[in-house]
């Protein structure tokens, strides 16, 4: 979780500023850093951005203020006279660093304990199972809020450190269960590379692509609920991946040409957004069920802390989810959109279509008119060239006339 955010408001008078919060999350309070907007220029806001934020040193101005606010469920982390469009992250960061600072108080708790048990480590001369029984109980409880993520992981190595310390049989059982995992990783490995092997024989013999794409589905399903080895998982999603791409490449094609219609852009993007709700969806249910956990939790006997840990954690569920909300609301406002959008490409094409057999009906009209005036003179030359020769052919046939010379001509 980020303990410190930068964002835009306005100050006294409506005027621009920058707003810089940091958690003291030891004294429970926030630090509240205000620059003018002459202050907050442009290489200033990305130095904050980048650098502030991850926790590296960055010049302040002179005359920014600094104001300190108390971190509590009943006040606002930013004063009256200061706002921000930005209110959802201002309620998000309010919820986890009220968070943060009870999980900071639940690890100086066990950090007690520790020390504790330190002492009476120390004091020990021969094995005893009270105190192995006591360090197994405390090793669990702070398992347990690590698993429910009550605990930082920062905190939760510290304890870990501290705790291995004291003794090296939870070491091995650790160790016995790590071997335990990456057999249970191997064999599962063998089991996923086998079903891939057969997706692999299908593509080669050209079968149908969408029963392979739904195994993939299967697999993929099935993939997600099953652990593996860091290594064992990336080589297994790797090949997955792969797979769904040479489907989706021969079942779709080359994204050029026809392939790349508005019809079919607006049709692409609605199914890809039809799979960010149901991912959006999917996210906002965990989160209920998370809610759902918490609630049944803190119906349990616990601790003080323990519950004022539960309702802040309940807290900043809710602000997750109502932010993820907003989200999916937008999603599904731009689902409508891109319906209404699909209707009017629809109709576009089914008139381009009609225009297209118009045009195609035109000029093959054209070209039978053509074809027809071509005959049709062609017609009238045969019949010049006939008559021609039938003239011709009368001429040879008329008899000659013999000439009789003048008799002068004669002598």
């Amino acid at each position: 979780m980020k303990k410190k955010i930068v964002l835009w408001g306005h100050g006294k008078d409506d005027k621009k500023i920058l707003i810089a919060l940091e958690l003291q999350e030891t004294e429970n309070k926030v630090l509240l850093h205000q620059f003018s907007e002459e202050d907050a220029t442009e290489t200033f806001y990305k130095q904050m951005m980048d650098e502030w934020r991850e926790n590296k040193e960055v010049e302040f101005p002179a005359s920014h203020q600094i104001i300190e606010r108390p971190l509590s469920l009943t006040e606002d982390l930013l004063p009256e006279d200061i706002r921000t469009q930005r209110t959802d992250i201002i309620s998000r960061a309010k919820a986890e660093w009220q968070f943060v600072v009870l999980s900071s108080k639940l690890h100086d708790l066990y950090q007690g304990e520790v020390e504790e048990l330190k002492e009476k480590v120390s004091k020990l001369s021969q094995y005893d199972d009270v105190i192995w029984e006591e360090m197994k109980s405390f090793w669990d409880k702070v398992q347990l809020q690590v698993t429910e993520r009550n605990l930082f992981r920062d905190h939760a190595n510290s304890l870990r450190k501290h705790t291995n310390g004291l003794f090296d049989t939870m070491k091995q059982l650790k160790s016995d269960l790590q071997k335990e995992f990456k057999s249970q990783s191997k064999e599962s490995y063998k089991e996923f590379g086998s079903m891939l092997d057969t997706i692999q024989e299908k593509l080669d013999k050209n079968l149908g692509l969408k029963p392979i794409f739904e195994e993939l589905k299967r697999i993929q399903n099935d993939f997600k609920n099953t652990k593996f080895t860091r290594d064992d998982r990336n080589k297994l999603w790797n090949r997955l991946d792969g797979y769904f791409k040479i489907v989706k490449e021969k079942q779709f094609g080359d994204k050029g040409g026809n392939s790349n219609t508005p019809l079919q852009r607006v049709q692409r993007r609605y199914d890809g957004l039809l799979n960010a709700i149901k991912k959006m969806e999917n996210s906002i249910n965990r989160d209920k069920s998370d809610l759902d956990r918490e609630a049944n939790r803190n119906n349990r006997p616990m601790g003080q802390l323990e519950q004022q840990l539960g309702a802040a954690k309940s807290m900043m569920i809710t602000e997750r989810m109502n932010s993820k909300q907003e989200k999916l609301d937008d999603m599904l406002r731009t689902k409508t959109e891109l319906e209404a959008r699909i209707q009017k490409e629809i109709k576009n094409e089914e008139k381009r279509a009609k225009n297209a057999e118009i045009e195609k009906a035109k000029v093959a009209a054209k070209e039978k008119i053509a074809k027809e005036m071509q005959e049709a003179s062609e017609k009238v030359d045969k019949e010049k060239i006939e008559q021609k020769v039938s003239e011709i052919k009368s001429v040879k046939k008329a008899p000659l006339i013999p000439v009789e010379l003048p008799k002068d001509e004669e002598e």
